[in-house]
């Protein structure tokens, strides 16, 4: 293994920022309990409406019923999961919102489910048909009923869409697409249960609550996804101002614009990137700032792994951008000890070499690369690192022996159990590294990482 290891820390250390108090509450602890107990609070609610509309006499009914409540309030949430709020996202990070949606998408599933083989075996149970002419029956006699199997449908081919096996298969343009059918079964379903369902129709009280429940749940998504990224755009009106290439396979882009000293961005954010190209203009991709925001310019830095990022090197300046975010909970809001271990890999540097201006207390840095030559940013970490005192280790070199691996992580910082950690590189070394943290005891909430994953 070939190792450059420059430690840069002649500069005296900066004082230490105080430790976060062992009792104060982390955002992320936060934003978890808060949507755990509106979940709770909401099943709680619907419980309650569904005992006061009175039971059907049959047993299969009134399963169907409940199981049928429980999936609309789970896909409500699970709009609230994918709606991009700046409050829940910069606490809890998109990548685990998607994690949640995900989880809550498959108990959507079987929840509906349940809800049409109660219902239909139910009413078959009270009738002389069997389930298949029931289900019929019900779709040619029950308003809103054909709706619903229509939604049903929708789901089941989604689910199917964004199980592991079909979603390693399949392109992330043709999945979002196939996903984006989940808005019309949400309209669908909605129209149904005012068609069809009583439980919300027996008293005002209860059918304020309904519409109010999906009313915030479709105003969440129209808030995130539409109002705010097209506020921000129309306010701070980006565009590029330079193109700069670090090397032969990455190019840095700066972009400039108005009052951006007033756009909420934090180190270690990423953004949704649409450069208005006519070749470009309807592609959004995620790249993380490579450098903090100073309110006057932003700074991405992006390897070229396909065309759409190989193309970046030739936008010109004067280009007009259109910037959903900042995203992300890879930052400093989530420090809970005075001192910083970053470990990145690769072009895992960005966020990294961003984060490195924002922190205080003692850094070490450890950059991986395959080849010396690979080491992205290199003078500006050695810049950085002697201002703040901080220690800088690139190692290079083949992949085995692991240099990352937890015994040569332990003897290059000792004390990192008593460190904040923060991890960005592929998925492969990042997984490596969470497994070795997780073998050297390091305690889960000092360990930050955050994977590229966009809800819905």
């Amino acid at each position: 293994m070939t190792a450059a290891v420059p430690a840069t820390s002649a500069p005296p250390s900066p004082t230490p920022a105080p430790p976060v108090p062992p009792s104060a509450l982390r955002p992320r602890v936060v934003a978890r309990a808060g949507l755990y107990a509106l979940l709770a609070a909401n099943a709680a609610a619907v419980a309650y409406f569904f005992s006061q509309a009175g039971f059907a006499s049959n047993a299969l009914i009134v399963l169907g019923r409940l199981f049928g409540l429980y999936g609309a309030l789970f896909m409500a949430f699970q709009l609230l999961l994918v709606a991009r709020l700046p409050w829940l996202d910069r606490r809890v990070g998109m990548d685990r919102l998607t994690a949640w949606h995900r989880v809550t998408g498959f108990g959507l599933l079987w929840t509906l489910v349940g809800h049409g083989v109660f219902i239909t075996f139910g009413y078959a149970q009270s009738s002389s048909l069997g389930p298949v002419d029931q289900l019929i029956h019900l779709a040619e006699t029950t308003e809103g009923v054909l709706r619903a199997i229509v939604a049903m449908v929708l789901i089941l081919v989604v689910g199917g869409a964004s199980a592991r096996w079909a979603r390693r298969r399949l392109a992330y343009e043709t999945w979002h697409f196939i996903h984006l059918y989940t808005y019309v079964a949400v309209v669908l379903a909605f129209t149904h249960q005012v068609a069809a369902g009583t439980t919300f129709t027996t008293s005002p009280t209860a059918t304020a609550y309904w519409y109010g429940l999906w009313g915030c749940a479709l105003g969440a998504v129209f808030a995130g996804r539409v109002a705010l990224p097209l506020r921000r755009n129309l306010r701070h009106r980006l565009r590029v101002s330079a193109v700069v290439p670090e090397s032969d396979h990455v190019v840095s882009v700066y972009l400039t614009g108005r009052d951006l000293d007033r756009l909420p961005a934090l180190a270690g954010q990423f953004f949704l990137w649409r450069f208005l190209t006519k070749d470009r203009w309807w592609q959004a991709n995620p790249y993380s700032l490579s450098a903090a925001p100073d309110g006057t310019h932003l700074r991405l830095t992006v390897k070229a792994s396909g065309a759409g990022s190989a193309s970046l090197r030739h936008l010109e300046p004067g280009t007009r951008v259109f910037a959903e975010g900042p995203y992300g909970a890879f930052t400093t809001l989530h420090r809970t000890r005075p001192n910083t271990l970053l470990i990145a890999g690769g072009v895992g540097i960005t966020p990294i070499r961003a984060l490195m201006e924002e922190l205080h207390g003692h850094a070490v840095l450890v950059y991986r690369v395959s080849a010396p030559q690979d080491a992205v940013l290199y003078g500006e970490l050695r810049e950085l690192a002697a201002a703040k005192g901080a220690s800088l280790h690139v190692i290079s070199g083949p992949p085995a022996p692991d240099p990352l691996a937890p015994d040569a992580l332990s003897a290059l910082v000792p004390d990192l159990a008593e460190r904040d950690i923060y991890v960005c590189g592929p998925p492969g070394m990042t997984d490596a590294v969470l497994r070795g943290l997780r073998t050297l005891g390091v305690p889960k909430r000092q360990v930050h990482f955050e994977r590229f994953s966009l809800a819905g």
